[in-house]
């Protein structure tokens, strides 16, 4: 096979990724060179398994194939949106991302995060591997996005951290400043409930909290641990208000343009460690909140009628920005 080389699209130039020169060498001898982006710290379980998802691919296809993997997308600014948009030009050729932000580019992703639609990461992992999933997958392939038929990692069930009071019914959240990443279905169902949306990056939420900015943030309590939020938040809580994960993607055309037998391997490793960190952030969620609360931080438990009956509007909307082939999915999966 042709030696091919992934070089100045593949790592962004000299003066966006520093030592590619140097990594370029280290992988002279690969017939296929790529570059992996994520949002997570690399202390996550996500980095940990991406590095080994990897890792494995590189053994097994004998060195043909190696990927240096990012983790915060290596402090690219504009974050994920900057890095979804490189991902399209084909100047990365691989990346995890929420649905919600996704939605930006492939609309239907937005369905990832129908607020009180999965009731457990289990049944969101369900669907996402079934006829939900697959249609999903269709819509990415229109957008020069390949998805992977197992390859929604898990970020899990999402819950809100606040500064200022904890968030017991739907007017707790009125005038409460909340951050939120960017898409439309976040920005709808915090404005619904009463609050003042402020879109940030995940790696500006600390930030956002101390100096004031917002005033809460809605994430997994992983996230809350990761990027050491339990140091400016006080009240968490447990809403469950959304599931949420990170979709494996990869540039479409690149994808195209491998070997069927690289394409195997990839996506044999890629749904064996994808089940693996499932297990790994169920494990670490269901820990820390005892963690957590050693630390200080105030949980409550949330009845969620209230805030369903409070965003009924919302549901004919969403329906409707959704195809009805997509709706009627997340119904047969869900109990929407």
């Amino acid at each position: 096979m042709p030696h091919t080389t992934f070089t100045r699209r593949s790592f962004l130039g000299a003066s966006a990724l520093g030592s590619a020169a140097i990594f370029v060498r280290s992988l002279k001898a690969a017939d296929f060179t790529f570059v992996q982006f994520h949002n997570q710290a690399a202390t996550s379980s996500l980095h940990r398994r991406l590095v080994e998802m990897w890792a494995a691919i590189r053994v097994e296809t004998s060195g043909r194939v190696q990927t240096e993997v990012f983790p915060e997308n290596r402090g690219l600014q504009r974050s994920d949106p900057a890095a979804l948009q490189m991902l399209q030009a084909g100047e990365i050729q691989f990346f995890t991302l929420m649905g919600g932000i996704l939605a930006n580019v492939v609309p239907s992703a937005a369905v990832q995060q129908v607020p009180f639609s999965f009731r457990s990461a289990t049944e969101a992992h369900k669907a996402m591997d079934g006829a939900l999933g697959a249609y999903l997958r269709q819509e990415m392939a229109g957008k020069g996005l390949y998805g992977f038929p197992v390859g929604v990692f898990d970020n899990g069930m999402r819950q809100i951290a606040s500064a200022k009071r904890p968030i017991v019914a739907p007017g707790d959240l009125v005038g409460l400043k909340m951050r939120i990443p960017m898409g439309e279905i976040f920005a709808d169902t915090f404005r619904a409930l009463g609050a003042e949306t402020v879109t940030l990056n995940v790696n500006e939420i600390y930030n956002g909290l101390k100096t004031g900015a917002v005033d809460a943030q809605e994430n997994p309590l992983a996230v809350v641990d990761l990027f050491k939020l339990y140091e400016v938040v006080r009240y968490v809580s447990m809403t469950n208000h959304m599931w949420s994960g990170f979709n494996l993607m990869a540039h479409l055309a690149t994808w195209k343009k491998l070997p069927d037998d690289i394409k195997a391997v990839i996506e044999r490793n890629a749904a064996k460690y994808v089940r693996a960190q499932r297990v790994d952030q169920a494990n670490l969620n269901a820990s820390l909140r005892a963690g957590l609360a050693r630390r200080g931080l105030i949980f409550n438990e949330v009845a969620q009628p209230p805030f369903r009956l409070k965003l009924s509007g919302l549901y004919a909307i969403w329906k409707g920005r959704l195809s009805k082939k997509c709706w009627s999915l997340l119904q047969a999966a869900t109990n929407i």
